[in-house]
Formats: structure tokens, C-alpha cells, sequence
């Protein structure tokens, strides 16, 4: 069984890593945990997060980059804020490279969506979540 506190990481291909710093930390407010500038032949990568945070995504790129980004509609980076988006931060988000896009009809309904530099998604709900399993309905 896999301990529920392990911790997650998200890794990811970057076309431009300056830029994703931009979206992720000017823009969301998330800091730069790791960082490495390749040696020779290797490949470039920063660690993005929150200090207290049980994740944290990992982007890789630079010039040693072999996988280019390629983002899908269904590439979700969903944070649960269980309250209303302050315009600010969507205004920060865009100012930092984003570009607020409509995502689909529940999305849309329940948050607002923004496509980081290279297209991946970040979808910030008004809505709250929690991982605890409902208790099962009685059957008659």
C-alpha cells in the first residue's frame, strides 16, 4: 500500500522555461523550489510549488529538450480555491504570458481556465474538493 502522504510530482515538457517561471511565479504566486541549468547534453529544469504543498510541478526544457510540449484541451491543472476568483489574479496570469481561454461547459460554470505559455491549462475553481470517499448509500 502507498503511504497517502507521499508526495506528487508533475513533470512536464517546457518550450521555454523563463517564461513558465513567469506564468507560475509572477503570475500564480507558486515558488521556484529546484533549479538546474544543464550540464553538457542534459537538459535544463525548474521545481515549482508551494513550501508546505504535498506537489509540485516539474518543467524541463532548454536546449537538450527531446520532447516538446504538446498540451491537449483535457490537460488540466485544476486548483480548488472554494471561493470566488479575485480579477487580480487573472489580471497577473495574463500580464505573466497567460491567456484566459474557454475550457467546456463545467469548467466554465465553476471557474475560470488559463493557458500557461505553452498552452497547458491551469483551471482555477471557485469550488472545493476533499479525496475523503463518500459513505455508501444503504440499498433496500
Amino acid at each position: 500500500m502507498i503511504d497517502p502522504t507521499v508526495h506528487i510530482r508533475l513533470a512536464r515538457p517546457c518550450s521555454d522555461l523563463a517564461a513558465a517561471e513567469r506564468f507560475y511565479v509572477a503570475g500564480l504566486g507558486l515558488n521556484v523550489l529546484y533549479r538546474v541549468n544543464a550540464s553538457p547534453g542534459e537538459h535544463d529544469l525548474i521545481m515549482l510549488g508551494w513550501p508546505e504543498a504535498s506537489w509540485h510541478l516539474e518543467l524541463v526544457g532548454g536546449a537538450n529538450q527531446q520532447v516538446a510540449p504538446k498540451p491537449t484541451t483535457e490537460d488540466l491543472l485544476v486548483l480548488y480555491l472554494d471561493s470566488p476568483i479575485d480579477d487580480s489574479l487573472i489580471a497577473r496570469l495574463e500580464n505573466a504570458g497567460g491567456k484566459r481561454v474557454a475550457q467546456n461547459d463545467y469548467w466554465d460554470r465553476w471557474g475560470v481556465t488559463v493557458a500557461d505559455p505553452d498552452g497547458y491549462r491551469v483551471v482555477l475553481s471557485i469550488r472545493s474538493w476533499s479525496n475523503a470517499i463518500p459513505a455508501a448509500t444503504p440499498t433496500i
